[in-house]
């Protein structure tokens, strides 16, 4: 999740667009945050990407959410 200074989400999302290995999916969001990129890789290439994220001038703060698969047993 990305949220980016005022005004400034067509201007990211070209940005994001351009860096081939950020995502699988990059889509306007409305709510906390401004887009959603999805990322399917792993840990250590998402801590990768999240850093290099964060020197893109125009975003704000990211939040990472990790999808998690748990066998409850039932």
């Amino acid at each position: 999740m990305v949220r980016v200074q005022p005004g400034q989400v067509d201007k990211v999302l070209t940005i994001l667009k351009r860096k081939r290995r950020v995502s699988k999916d990059i889509m306007v969001v409305s709510g906390r945050a401004d887009i959603c990129v999805i990322l399917n890789s792993s840990i250590t290439d998402i801590n990768k990407i999240v850093i290099d994220l964060k020197n893109i001038n125009e975003i704000v703060s990211t939040e990472t959410l990790i999808e998690v698969e748990v066998d409850l047993g039932w």
